[in-house]
């Protein structure tokens, strides 16, 4: 089965979407890896969807009868059509990456529509973790690249990850998020006590030399972890220009234009030692 991994803070901001890219990446398309990664993207602004398929491609994505997020929350519901249902869970998968003799990137797309879902939750939270139960024995990873706010999509996360990564930019509000991450974990595992859930660890993101600001985020972030038993990641994700310009480009880090390979490298260093931390 694949290792699910869902990429969460309860703030905004922090770099999220473009981690959880840049690792299906890192996996899929180095030789050592060579990984089948699949990408959900659970958030309503769709930042990873476009990211992976760039603007037009994801508007013809939206045209097309693939399913979204949305489609999954949503089976079950009666409309005047009928009953929303998938049929064939893989067919709803849209594929970005898939050289011949090495590793792909498939994703399951967000859309702006899946902020009704949270108009009328419902028994939606496990619509997610049933339908990956489905297709996970064809992937080696799942990323999942969350929203921002405590709701059913928080918890239909859980439900389906092995593992939850923590991005956090050394920076005051960016640890904003961190307590509400605690409690969040603290009401889930409370309502669900016999579901296996790991944190994989807490990593800085977009991380620079700028002190003394970043020096005492960094101390604040690591007083939380410690009083809550969490492990931070030895190394960072740097700040780069070429992360935003790689959004645009549709591609990763190792793969935009002029890109320093001295941030590539520290970007390799933690997804190794992140490999590490969920046994892959």
């Amino acid at each position: 089965m694949a290792i699910k991994t869902s990429l969460i803070n309860m703030k905004g901001g922090v770099g999220k979407s473009t981690l959880t890219v840049n690792l299906a990446w890192h996996f899929a398309a180095y030789q050592y890896w060579a990984k089948k990664v699949l990408v959900i993207d659970l958030d309503p602004q769709f930042n990873a969807s476009q990211y992976l398929l760039g603007v037009t491609e994801y508007e013809r994505l939206l045209n097309s009868k693939k399913a979204t997020v949305w489609d999954i929350f949503e089976q079950g519901t009666k409309t005047p059509a009928g009953t929303l249902t998938i049929d064939e869970p893989l067919k709803s998968i849209k594929t970005v990456y898939s050289p011949h003799n090495s590793g792909k990137i498939d994703l399951i797309a967000s859309r702006l529509e899946l902020a009704f879902s949270l108009k009328n939750p419902g028994t939606k939270e496990r619509q997610l973790s049933k339908f990956v139960n489905q297709i996970e024995k064809n992937y080696d990873l799942i990323f999942i690249d969350c929203a921002p706010t405590e709701s059913v999509l928080t918890t239909a996360a859980y439900l389906t990850s092995d593992f939850l990564l923590v991005p956090v930019k050394p920076e005051y509000l960016s640890s904003i998020g961190l307590p509400l991450l605690v409690n969040s974990m603290r009401e889930f595992k409370n309502d669900y006590d016999n579901k296996k859930l790991e944190l994989a660890g807490v990593v800085f993101n977009s991380a620079d030399d700028y002190y003394p600001e970043g020096a005492l985020s960094k101390s604040t972030v690591r007083d939380i972890a410690r009083k809550n038993g969490w492990y931070v990641f030895d190394n960072e994700v740097p700040y780069s220009r070429s992360f935003p310009k790689g959004a645009r480009e549709g591609e990763p880090l190792f793969r935009t234009s002029y890109s320093r390979w001295n941030k590539v490298n520290q970007f390799n260093s933690f997804a190794k030692e992140f490999a590490n931390r969920i046994g892959l």
